[in-house]
């Protein structure tokens, strides 16, 4: 039996199946597309039954690196996979929420301006991300994946691929680190000398005695950039502006903080001083939004801008800081 319309419909991995190529994963490497079709598959699997001549293409062996093209015939051996534990449903207050959140979609992609406090994706003590909740709302969609990510805490505008040639073209623009701008907002402590302008340290991925993970600057770290713009300085804040050229775990937080300034609310890498200001003054939350997103539209290369407004949360610790929101641009 032929899957026709890959992703339509379901696949039994219990017996073999015979998936034919739709132009939405054409020219996808072997690997990946069964990876992302054996979803929860270990990559060991995933190359075992490629090495031994289970997975074919029209018939014949290929190699983890084979590309597939549109019209192929993909055999998929008999697996097992694990079971996976079930997705809660998604929460009216939540699927409004979300609903919101969305400031654009076309066939291709879609924009969320995620609200802090939700995570992009499940794991971690976290059984619903916003991805899961997106695809549980979505039924209909057969692909809908992140195109990056933000912090849990962090909020701001995200990208959401419905076609995998759209999360490739993305991903590729993205990974050659041209093409896709993202500009940040960070109220930081302390008043941010405008003379910071570019910060080029690497960032190390590591773990507190405590076991809590977190980034720190080490030579053994992986090359890391982050251009910085002040906006404002008030009342024992600053404004600034983050553009990351990189794109590290926690890094604009942990370049700022190498420069002095921890940003407000930020409890992973706060000290005392500046976790108890930011009590005093009721910020009780990360203050880093990616407010601008510009890229090439990955179908048409049409222009793309967007610009996600700050909350109330938002304005009410600018008013506190003395910062005009004018000063946002």
């Amino acid at each position: 039996m032929v899957a026709a319309v890959f992703g339509v419909m379901k696949l039994d991995f219990s017996r073999v199946n015979i998936v034919e190529i739709d132009a939405d994963n054409d020219q996808q490497r072997l690997d990946n597309f069964l990876l992302s079709t054996l979803k929860g598959a270990p990559k060991s699997l995933i190359y075992r039954i490629i090495r031994k001549g289970e997975v074919r293409i029209n018939k014949k062996r290929a190699r983890p690196d084979s590309r597939i093209v549109s019209g192929d015939l993909v055999r998929i051996p008999p697996v097992r996979l694990a079971e996976k534990t079930d997705i809660p449903d998604v929460s009216p207050a939540l699927a409004d929420i979300l609903k919101s959140a969305i400031v654009f979609e076309d066939d291709s992609l879609i924009v969320v301006n995620k609200p802090h406090g939700i995570a992009v994706h499940g794991g971690s003590g976290v059984s619903l991300g916003l991805i899961e909740a997106l695809r549980k709302m979505r039924p209909e969609h057969s692909f809908l994946e992140l195109v990056h990510r933000l912090d849990r805490d962090t909020s701001g505008l995200l990208l959401v691929a419905k076609k995998r040639r759209a999360l490739t073209t993305l991903q590729r623009l993205l990974a050659d680190k041209k093409g896709i701008d993202k500009q940040y907002l960070a109220l930081v402590h302390g008043c941010w000398d405008p003379a910071i302008k570019q910060v080029d340290l690497p960032l190390l991925r590591t773990e507190r005695q405590s076991g809590e993970r977190i980034v720190v600057v080490s030579e053994q770290g992986k090359a890391s950039c982050t251009r910085f713009k002040r906006l404002a300085s008030g009342r024992g804040y600053s404004l600034v502006k983050a553009q990351p050229v990189t794109g590290r775990t926690h890094q604009i937080r942990v370049h700022s903080l190498s420069q002095g300034h921890v940003i407000a609310g930020d409890q992973k890498y706060s000290d005392r001083v500046c976790a108890q200001l930011d009590k005093t003054h009721s910020l009780r939350r990360l203050f880093l939004h990616a407010f601008q997103l510009k890229f090439r539209h990955p179908e048409s290369g049409e222009a793309m801008a967007f610009m996600a407004p700050l909350d109330s949360e938002w304005q009410q610790a600018l008013q506190t800081a003395d910062i005009a929101l004018s000063v946002v641009k």
